[in-house]
């Protein structure tokens, strides 16, 4: 397998260390990792206790698994779907069309580990996209194993007065009715050992009050999680959640203020985390590693303790 040369993880310059604060610097919505100034997000090294970044050292433990993967272009949908790769997993990412350019990029890190990775530009706010993803997925890969709900949005306002409620509407029919649409149309192609990962938040256990919308929708994802797990535990479907932390992707630059960045270091680790410090959590979810847990969740969040 091919080793990774990331630019962000060549030297000790690159690792977030307690206190780092992040370059302010914005973009349009949805944003793009292609034009993210530097530091450029990780997807495949770990920080070490030296103060650098190593490989993902990987031990085969998706190999032969097929997984859709929502929010694939790029940040932790990215690092993802290539840990997944670099494990032996086979994917279909799901992006926006105005996000193609990270999407390939995505395709082309994941080809480099000799697995497959699909690609298809679609809105899954819609219902009937949601089938066209479980239907291109069993058409392209045969099959579903691991499904991942990661695509997201948020917009931060800070009272609720000022909260529009096409904000409010928008936030909801991305993300979480997709969760539920995916997840009811890929489960009939799923079987015992297979996964569904659901991506939350911190912001659903400490309450953010300038992302009401976001944190009611992580709160219900969550509490999605909890039931469909109760639900399809007797099928030996695993359903599982990953609450993140302050991450560094593009979502951050394109959706949050300049003071808020500024304060993204405040967490007890003091620093930010990088997407490939999440997407570990996934690959354990995915595997056979996570074969006594359902209906949880994972909080890479920096040492905050939810108690969740």
């Amino acid at each position: 397998m091919q080793e990774y040369t990331e630019r962000a993880a060549r030297g000790t310059e690159s690792q977030f260390q307690p206190g780092h604060q992040i370059p302010v610097q914005h973009q349009e919505k949805p944003g793009l990792q292609e034009e993210l100034e530097d530091p450029k997000p990780v997807s495949t090294h770990i920080p070490t206790v030296e103060g650098s970044y190593e490989t993902y050292k990987a031990a085969g433990k998706l190999a032969g698994k097929r997984a859709i993967i929502t929010g694939g272009d790029s940040g932790i949908g990215r690092a993802v779907a290539i840990l997944f790769a670099m494990e032996g997993a086979s994917s279909l990412i799901i992006y926006l069309p105005e996000e193609e350019i990270d999407a390939q990029e995505t395709k082309r890190r994941v080809q480099d580990t000799g697995n497959d990775c699909h690609c298809l530009a679609v809105d899954v706010r819609k219902k009937e996209n949601c089938r066209k993803v479980v239907d291109t997925a069993v058409q392209c890969m045969g099959g579903i194993d691991i499904l991942v709900n990661n695509a997201g949005f948020q917009n931060m306002v800070g009272d609720i007065s000022d909260l529009e409620e096409d904000q409010w509407e928008r936030t909801f029919d991305i993300n979480i009715h997709p969760f539920f649409y995916l997840s009811k149309y890929a489960l009939p192609h799923m079987g015992s050992g297979s996964t569904i990962i659901n991506c939350g938040s911190i912001n659903a256990y400490i309450g953010r009050p300038d992302l009401l919308d976001y944190t009611a929708t992580k709160g219900a994802i969550v509490a999605f999680t909890r039931g469909l797990s109760n639900q399809q535990v007797g099928r030996g479907i695993r359903v599982n959640c990953v609450c993140p932390g302050p991450i560094w992707t593009p979502l951050i630059p394109s959706t949050m203020t300049s003071s808020a960045m500024d304060q993204f270091s405040s967490v007890p680790m003091g620093r930010p985390g990088q997407p490939s410090e999440v997407a570990t959590c996934f690959v354990f979810l995915a595997s056979q590693d996570s074969s006594y847990i359902s209906g949880q969740s994972l909080h890479p969040n920096g040492g905050v303790v939810v108690n969740g």
